[in-house]
């Protein structure tokens, strides 16, 4: 078993608290995702897990066992970090038996273990060259090696792709997928990246200055989020926010006037809410077309500001009638020109609320239903 908690896990450095009271729990085999805004405290999280970072109080837990006060060679875990760390003197099959050899284990079995690695990260026909002589992707996966042929208990990777371009990233982000499952391991990856967050992860972990704002599955994530901060970083482009104004709560839920005064009705709990409270209504580039057609309840009319045609899509930026952008992702066919007047139509299972405090407003039960039997 592999599993990691971490129990009430506080951090400072120099009196300012960067880790506050963080409870985690990473089960066995999962693949489990830090990802935050910088300074937000995921790095230092990682390398406390490592035992590289020591915490001024709480438990870290490996597989039952509490290896808060281990050293980090006695923890059963590798760390890739985000500088390959190659040694440019050696090849790649020292590089990679190089820690093995400390540990003084006998050289057959050495062997054994470079060679089993370099086949899973398909680099056996690397294991001669110097690091020099490989590209940025090659040396990520010598160093991923490097953690492999350790056999650890945990896998914790700290922003591997970030030195990458955009087209490798891409690639080493199916292989490091693809490494999850032919290993069976449990691992735990932090990153800035939410993409790399949605894409890779069993369960992400968002944090915000040294807290938790949420754990959860990609799509949990996405589709309800607990709070305007995670509304705001998960997804890509993010999602647009608008202040509004209640103007009626009843058993239907919560009447908001939208930009331009046309009221609308969204099955909300309107709990503790009265007439006149401020809100801010959110919804996604993705979830608004390009015009009110049918199945839409809402709408959101601008004018168009800005026109990206990226291929497979086109995001339109629409400047609305409080003076407000917000963007609308598109067809890659489609024709709107900058200038040109549209109306945004959403549907309200699509759109979301928050409380002044960020806090996001629960969604009425019969909608919940309707919308997973849709």
């Amino acid at each position: 078993m592999s599993a990691v908690q971490l129990h009430q896990i506080r951090k400072a450095f120099a009196g300012t608290e960067v880790l506050k009271s963080v409870d985690i729990a990473v089960t066995d085999r999962e693949f489990m995702v830090f990802v935050g805004p910088s300074g937000c405290g995921k790095s230092t999280l990682l390398r406390t897990i490592a035992g590289l970072e020591r915490s001024d109080s709480g438990q870290v837990l490996i597989g039952g066992e509490d290896v808060t006060d281990l050293e980090p060679s006695q923890r059963g875990v590798a760390m890739v970090f985000q500088s390959y760390a190659l040694y440019p003197h050696m090849s790649v099959y020292e590089n990679i038996a190089f820690g093995l050899r400390m540990i003084k284990l006998p050289e057959a079995q050495i062997r054994e273990r470079v060679q089993r690695a370099a086949q899973i990260l398909q680099i056996e026909q690397l294991l001669e060259r110097k690091p020099r002589a490989l590209s940025g992707g090659q040396r990520q996966r010598v160093a991923i090696g490097r953690s492999i042929v350790r056999e650890p208990k945990v896998f914790l990777f700290d922003e591997p792709l970030s030195n990458l371009d955009a087209a490798l990233r891409v690639q080493m982000r199916l292989e490091l997928i693809k490494l999850h499952k032919q290993l069976n391991a449990t691992m735990i990856y932090v990153t800035h990246d939410q993409t790399e967050a949605m894409t890779m992860a069993d369960r992400i972990v968002v944090l915000n200055q040294g807290k938790v704002e949420q754990i959860g599955t990609p799509l949990e994530l996405y589709r309800t989020p607990v709070n305007h901060f995670v509304a705001g970083f998960i997804g890509s482009p993010k999602m647009n926010f608008l202040p509004v104004t209640v103007q009626r709560t009843d058993t239907a839920g919560v009447t908001i006037g939208l930009p331009g005064g046309a009221p609308i009705t969204l099955p909300f709990s309107a709990d503790g809410l009265k007439t006149g409270d401020k809100l801010t209504f959110g919804i996604r580039p993705e979830h608004l077309s390009e015009s009110s057609a049918s199945g839409t309840q809402g709408k959101l009319t601008g004018k168009v500001v800005v026109v990206e045609h990226l291929g497979g899509e086109t995001l339109l930026h629409v400047n609305l009638d409080n003076d407000t952008t917000i963007q609308v992702k598109g067809s890659g066919e489609s024709t709107t020109v900058d200038g040109q007047s549209v109306d945004a139509g959403f549907g309200v299972r699509h759109a979301h609320l928050f409380r002044a405090n960020g806090e996001a407003l629960k969604r009425l039960q019969t909608v919940e239903a309707s919308a997973a039997a849709a």
